[in-house]
């Protein structure tokens, strides 16, 4: 046991968490890549929904993952989706050459609206206020949007989903409005702003 160090902690014994910048302070903690939310997997079989706010502490690579088990059919199949984040996180590096789960925390802060409208109403008269968002919904909003896009894109079409949701990251990390997500996050933010 002398001579054994402790191994750098690689997602999939590949990506590493080292470098991991996040530009935008109001979230930093409530993405999760630092410390002891480095994983090798993204399953920890951790239980982060017994608690108010305590899946902030899920590692973001696994609340993508799991985010993506929607739609029954897909339901519960986390082996499954930790597959397809692998080949997605494969083929963003191929594509633009980064460390994957930074470009994956930069289309995450690019993807959560910072403005939404809520219904205030009484009596049956119903109007739209604008509120501010938090940290931890703007983070939760990104990642459905995200996911959400990439599925509606590799449905009926011969991209896989892998592809779609490498697609929809990169092009949410550069702002591009091509991505599902930053269209979405302009039209709340409009809808807002006009119910300020």
């Amino acid at each position: 046991m002398e001579g054994y160090q402790v191994p750098d902690i690689k997602l999939f014994n590949k990506w590493s968490f080292d470098e991991i910048s996040i530009s935008d302070m109001s979230l930093e903690d409530y993405i999760s890549v630092k410390g002891k939310h480095a994983t090798f997997l993204p399953h920890t079989a951790g239980r982060y929904q017994k608690k108010r706010f305590r899946k902030a502490a899920c590692p973001l690579v696994e609340r993508l993952t799991v985010s993506l088990m929607r739609r029954g059919r897909n339901a519960g199949k986390k082996l499954l989706a930790a597959r397809v984040v692998r080949s997605t996180l494969e083929i963003i590096h191929l594509l633009t050459d980064e460390n994957p789960i930074q470009v994956l925390v930069n289309a995450v802060i690019n993807a959560g609206p910072r403005e939404d409208s809520t219904r205030v109403g009484s009596a049956g008269v119903v109007r739209r206020q604008a509120v501010d968002l938090s940290p931890f919904r703007r983070v939760n909003q990104a990642l459905y949007l995200l996911t959400t896009g990439a599925r509606e894109s590799a449905f009926r079409n011969i991209k896989t989903i892998s592809e779609c949701l490498a697609d929809e990251i990169i092009n949410a990390a550069r702002g591009s409005s091509n991505s599902y997500a930053i269209k979405k996050k302009d039209e709340i933010e409009r809808v807002a702003k006009a119910n300020r």
